[in-house]
């Protein structure tokens, strides 16, 4: 997640420092071997350094002089790394190698020994990502089928869906190799959202071409005829996500960017694929659609809108004591900022609580301060060592000695603590990698550390990299939301030439947004900050759609009748398509958040199946009471709206 910070984060140029500096990396890594002697830890500690891309190893023989008894140390520093006859080793792996050295590092520890750390939740995420992901497509394409054989007429029609947006997805995850990499929440997210978001593109022209294939005689003409006729739908439909997605690129925290350029292309190749390949499929295959056709599973709802009609007071006041609480309560969810533990169920989750239940947390951190000053370097390391919740601190002056010149010794001593301009200082906390606790246990190292050195101090770790990227992420939030506003309403106002819908419509589904993040708040249960920011952009991108294709048929109709016929109308002949567009969406979202154990992808997934839901509620309840209530304030607020003005 630390490659995704902006290159002017504070632990992205300490990262960069270190780099330059010195050879090894921060022990963000932990093995802990059980029934050992001191001695024979000491020898694993070799076979450990042994293994390619291992670093850093560090154990309690570089915190005290263990020649001398261990009853004459510091208990607490003992205690950090040995205990009970059970040796606990922090150590860094090599970036970009994290799969195979955990591999080697496994095959070293066998199956009673135990791993946890940065590295390894790295390369467990990397492993689980394609087989995860292919997982949640075998699951959900089927589902899918079911979904639009029950909304259809024809047996080959949803195989024509899936066969022009699939084409896409492919494309768009080919077009993927010009980006160099992507991330394993897009690779996860992407394919699958754009598969979701998309196909109602494919389903707005079949129907259109179905519906006009009964009036016109030739197909070629009915297909024109449709296009024409869907175009403005599919465009405003794939214009609102196209520039939802755009919002994401914006981002600092570059997740965003990278899975918002992938859902852009997504939506940009998905566009394309309906307008130019789905017709010329169609018509070379129209007539096994004629052949295949089988009677209409789901019967038509008629009285749908007469019953939501006689509801419209309720959800109005529904929602309106709804909506403040949860706003209030959606910014004030206890959030998380990094990928999280693995499930115990796996063998590094189980491995976490095996070292926790003997070690309790344990939290690396480095200091980088200026080389030179000794004297000032230990004032600053005993600061350290009296800070609450530091276990250990691993300096050269209180690892080697004070008096003793570093130029004395010789290098494989001094080069761990000492580059040419930096002292390198190790940290052991006793924190978790985030939180409150940890957030100011760095706020505390720094500031004391600036005592000494003034700003020239630069930290490193997991836990700072988290503390970076909640800063990032806080900001990036109030940027990306307005972007997404602004642009959502700039699209809605030139698709209806109005000021007053791009306000209703946005209020409908902001409102399911608020509600749908509020819900950790209410069931007091963490979120992963990440998925917060994502789905507020993707879930109103995404499900916004729901609101213009009953906001177009409304608008229509009213041309011909009053306001509450037309709403009743529109709602018997669009509910069952708003309904079908909210079950893909939000079955893609559950499965995501069954399959993937990444916690990200998760939170993402959950949030979205939930929001494909109150999207729907929303739009079939609350939306229809808007229109009604604000009938007349639309009517005058919109370029040539010719509405009834009958009884």
């Amino acid at each position: 997640m630390k490659d995704y910070l902006p290159e002017d984060a504070q632990s992205t140029i300490a990262m960069g420092i270190m780099e330059q500096e010195f050879e090894g990396n921060v022990p963000t890594n932990r093995v802990m071997i059980n029934d050992v002697t001191i001695q024979e830890a000491l020898a694993f500690k070799e076979n450990l350094e042994a293994i390619d891309g291992v670093s850093d190893v560090t154990w309690l023989d570089d915190a005290i002089d263990i020649k001398s008894p261990l009853e004459m140390a510091d208990e607490e520093v003992v205690e950090a790394y040995y205990k009970d006859n059970k040796a606990l080793f922090s150590f860094s792996i090599r970036e970009g190698d994290e799969v195979a050295v955990t591999d080697n590092i496994y095959d070293l520890i066998g199956d009673d020994n135990a791993m946890a750390g940065e590295s390894l939740n790295t390369a467990t995420q990397q492993k689980m990502a394609g087989t995860e992901s292919m997982y949640a497509a075998a699951l959900l394409v089927p589902i899918i089928i079911i979904i639009l054989v029950v909304s259809t007429t024809s047996w080959v029609e949803p195989v024509l869906f899936l066969t022009a947006i699939g084409v896409s997805v492919l494309i768009n995850m080919g077009t993927n190799i010009f980006l160099g990499e992507v991330s394993f929440v897009t690779q996860s997210v992407a394919p699958i959202l754009q598969l979701a978001v998309s196909l109602d593109y494919a389903i707005f022209l079949l129907h259109s071409f179905s519906d006009y294939r009964k009036k016109v005689a030739d197909p070629q003409e009915a297909m024109q005829l449709a296009m024409g006729k869907s175009f403005s739908a599919i465009a405003a439909s794939a214009s609102t996500t196209f520039f939802g997605f755009i919002a994401l690129s914006f981002m600092k925290f570059e997740i965003g960017s990278d899975l918002g350029i992938n859902l852009v292309k997504g939506i940009l190749l998905s566009f394309i694929s309906v307008m130019v390949f789905l017709p010329v499929l169609t018509l070379l295959l129209y007539k096994w659609i004629d052949k295949t056709q089988h009677k209409p599973f789901v019967p038509e709802f008629k009285g749908v809108g007469k019953a939501v009609v006689k509801m419209r007071i309720p959800s109005l006041l529904l929602v309106l004591i709804l909506v403040v609480p949860a706003f209030l309560a959606q910014s004030q969810t206890d959030f998380t900022y990094g990928i999280g533990e693995q499930p115990e169920s796996t063998r590094a989750g189980s491995d976490i609580v095996k070292i926790k239940e003997q070690f309790g947390e344990s939290t690396p951190m480095v200091l980088l301060v200026p080389k030179g000053d000794v004297a000032k370097e230990e004032e600053l390391v005993q600061d350290l060592e009296e800070t609450n919740h530091v276990t250990s601190v691993i300096a050269y002056v209180n690892t080697v000695s004070a008096v003793i010149p570093p130029e004395y010794l010789d290098p494989s001593i001094t080069e761990q603590f000492y580059s040419e301009h930096y002292s390198r200082i190790i940290l052991q906390t006793n924190t978790k990698t985030e939180g409150e606790v940890a957030f100011r246990l760095i706020e505390q190292i720094q500031k004391t550390a600036e005592q000494y050195y003034s700003d020239d101090v630069y930290l490193v770790g997991e836990s700072v990299t988290l503390f970076d990227i909640k800063h990032t992420v806080e900001k990036d939030n109030k940027l990306v939301n307005m972007l997404t506003l602004i642009t959502i309403a700039f699209v809605l106002f030139v698709t209806f030439k109005s000021i007053s819908i791009p306000v209703v419509l946005i209020a409908t589904i902001q409102s399911a947004v608020w509600i749908n993040l509020s819900v950790p708040y209410f069931t007091d249960s963490s979120l992963v900050y990440v998925g917060y920011l994502l789905i507020s952009i993707i879930q109103l991108a995404a499900t916004v759609d729901y609101a213009i294709l009953l906001t177009d048929a409304y608008k229509e109709y009213r041309q011909e009748m009053p306001a509450l016929e037309a709403i009743k109308k529109t709602l018997d002949e669009k509910i069952f398509a708003i309904a079908i567009s909210a079950s893909i969406l939000s079955s893609v979202g559950f499965i995501l958040w069954m399959t993937s154990s990444n916690p990200i992808v998760g939170a993402i997934g959950l949030l979205l199946g939930r929001g494909a839901l109150l999207a729907f509620v929303m739009v079939v309840f609350f939306l229809p009471a808007m229109l009604l209530v604000f009938d007349k304030w639309i009517r005058k607020t919109t370029w040539k709206a010719k509405f009834f003005k009958g009884k």
